[in-house]
């Protein structure tokens, strides 16, 4: 095997089972472990943070495809959190999410990112050089850059609305079995 190829197929490696993950969590009943969504809420507050910064500066069309994305992203988090169901039981407190919507967001996002990857990749059937530095060229389109937005803005939302949902002072209390003594 080339040794070149070791480092992008790792990477792609880990891509690929970031995903997986990903997609396991839309289905299903999911224990709620308020320290990791608060960790993902930061990571991708952060991320977001610096791809907004990157990217207001490039224009009035960046910035209104930011806006729009935050919007459906906002607005799909509301679906989502509306058709998920809660439960505390014995075993600790979970949540059922609304499969379709976060797997849609998912697909959505890496449809968008792997289109752009062959269309940089090909450099567009020649009519241009591929861009040295393909991060940059991520952030020149509104359309990517609106997908991430919806992305940030449904994670965001949806896990902000689970833990509000799920904290211990709003769940009724699950009664203790009674003892035969």
């Amino acid at each position: 095997m080339d040794p070149k190829l070791i480092a992008p197929i790792l990477i792609a490696a880990l891509v690929v089972w970031g995903l997986v993950r990903r997609v396991r969590r839309s289905f299903g009943r999911q224990p709620v472990h308020p320290r990791r969504m608060g960790f993902r809420m930061g990571i991708l507050t952060l991320v977001a943070a610096l791809v907004v910064a990157a990217s207001v500066t490039r224009g009035a069309q960046m910035l209104e495809a930011l806006i729009a994305g935050l919007a459906c992203g906002v607005a799909l988090a509301y679906v989502g959190l509306r058709h998920t169901r809660f439960e505390v039981t014995p075993e600790g407190r979970f949540y059922t999410p609304h499969t379709y919507l976060g797997l849609a967001v998912t697909v959505l996002f890496v449809g968008r990112l792997g289109y752009r990857f062959l269309y940089l990749a090909n450099g567009a059937n020649g009519s241009f050089a591929p861009d040295p530095n393909a991060a940059a060229a991520y952030q020149r389109s509104p359309l990517t850059l609106g997908i991430f937005a919806l992305l940030v803005g449904y994670y965001l939302l949806y896990y902000a609305g689970v833990l509000l949902r799920t904290r211990a002072s709003q769940l009724p209390a699950v009664p203790n079995p009674v003892s035969s003594e």
